[in-house]
């Protein structure tokens, strides 16, 4: 039947099997494969040997899907922060885990507490550690970690914008990869890592500060912790699909590499730009395809192993619909979605409440419902409200006024020659039944 050799794997597994492919044509050894993959020796052998006896499910682990034999109870966790709060509040996990264990005869790791400490938001005393840093050695392979960063410097001189370059280097060789933008943001820095891609391949990991475009500043809310997810930004959220490893560095000098390479185009480049007289933004990109060749030719290094770990585009996936913002959006009634300060009317019957909406690199405007494109379009011109009846003003009666003595109407020359209008005015009687006309 059709269907039945569809095998559902992460990117995380994807990328797994793609490593452990190369080990079984060895490209690479299976040392080198368990360093990459981050497992280790004897894991990988066994890896290999699965995929070699039932093919590409045999990356997906066994125990997918089941609960952990090893899981403490519920009733022990809620005993353990129990006690902590009552008892070892100002005590470290470390000593509070030989405390349960010496008093209470609970035995847990302090690792285990400190994690649950950290799940429930429960304070402890934490000790200081003043920052160490050394010397890190380059990644073996090619497309094993590339460093990225934006570099914000008049790069044009006075001749042109300010903007910005959003550089690439690869940890093992130090190939260098750029673009100028206009800012550093989210946009930019999806269209500059697509381009990287669709020239090299998807790299194993990216390296790269704590940005806002790259780190989500968002606090967990209630539901993330009890789901234990961390909020992602919208880059950390398309690396992810792509099976990229996301590592933030805590400081300028953990990402060396990337900074160095700045410090050296801010001489070498921003004067080659000026030797070419170049004064635009599209002018700089030209350029760079000429530039970054030569400096790879003349400063990048090889790699300790010499296989190439960037990963080929996977077929049927869809970079524009990854490397774009996704925004969720409530569909109204009238099957209408709000979106940006616009107001799109969604074409296709469908029985939701919630859509994706995805705003493209390119400009344009995508909606999904789950992984199906809606037909949509913009309503341009939205109906006029209609305005407010006015209440109602009350307006009173005109008085009557009687007409004056000295009125034409009441002269005898207009009442002869007029006598249809000659008036009459009935007065009350002072007594029952008698009539008084005056003229």
């Amino acid at each position: 039947m059709p269907g039945e050799d569809t095998i559902t794997m992460a990117q995380h597994e994807l990328r797994r099997l793609h490593v452990i492919r190369k080990a079984i044509d060895k490209v690479i050894t299976q040392k080198d494969a368990s360093e990459v993959i981050g497992v280790s020796l004897r894991q990988a052998q066994r890896m290999v040997a699965r995929v070699r006896l039932e093919g590409d499910k045999g990356i997906i682990h066994k125990s997918r899907g089941q609960p952990s034999n090893r899981s403490i109870s519920d009733a022990t966790r809620r005993k353990v922060l129990t006690l902590f709060k009552a008892t070892y509040h100002d005590f470290g996990p470390t000593l509070a885990s030989e405390k349960l264990f010496e008093r209470d005869k609970i035995k847990i790791n302090d690792e285990t507490l400190r994690l649950w400490l950290r799940e429930e938001g429960i304070p402890y005393k934490e000790r200081k550690k003043r920052p160490h840093r050394q010397w890190r050695e380059r990644k073996a392979h090619y497309g094993q970690m590339v460093q990225m960063d934006g570099s914000h410097h008049a790069w044009l001189e006075d001749r042109g914008p300010w903007c910005v370059f959003m550089g690439y280097i690869d940890d093992a060789t130090g190939i260098p990869f750029g673009r100028f933008y206009t800012r550093e943001g989210t946009n930019p820095a999806m269209d500059s890592l697509k381009r990287y891609i669709m020239r090299y391949g998807i790299p194993q990991s990216v390296y790269l500060d704590n940005h806002t475009t790259y780190k989500s500043p968002k606090k967990q809310s209630i539901e993330d912790e009890l789901k234990n997810e961390i909020a992602l930004s919208q880059f950390e959220r398309a690396a992810e699909e792509l099976g990229i490893d996301v590592i933030h560095a805590d400081s300028p000098q953990a990402k060396g590499r990337v900074e160095r390479l700045f410090k050296t185009f801010q001489d070498r480049l921003v004067k080659d730009l000026r030797l070419e007289g170049i004064k635009t933004i599209d002018e700089a990109n030209m350029h760079l395809r000429r530039f970054l060749p030569k400096y790879a030719k003349r400063f990048a290094v090889k790699a300790r192993k010499i296989d190439d770990l960037h990963r080929p585009i996977p077929d049927g996936m869809d970079l524009n619909g990854i490397l774009c913002i996704k925004t969720g959006r409530t569909l109204r009634n009238d099957f209408t979605v709000a979106h940006d300060r616009k107001l799109y009317q969604i074409l296709d019957n469908v029985r939701t409440k919630k859509l994706m909406v995805e705003d493209r690199l390119n400009g344009s405007v995508v909606i999904r419902h789950k992984d199906e494109a809606l037909r949509f379009k913009e309503i341009k011109v939205r109906p006029k409200k209609e305005e407010p009846k006015a209440a109602y003003e009350f307006k009173p009666k005109r008085v009557y006024e009687p007409v004056p003595a000295n009125h034409p109407w009441r002269s005898f020359r207009f009442s002869t020659q007029y006598p249809q209008y000659q008036q009459k005015e009935k007065v009350a009687p002072k007594e029952k039944g008698l009539l008084l006309t005056v003229t």
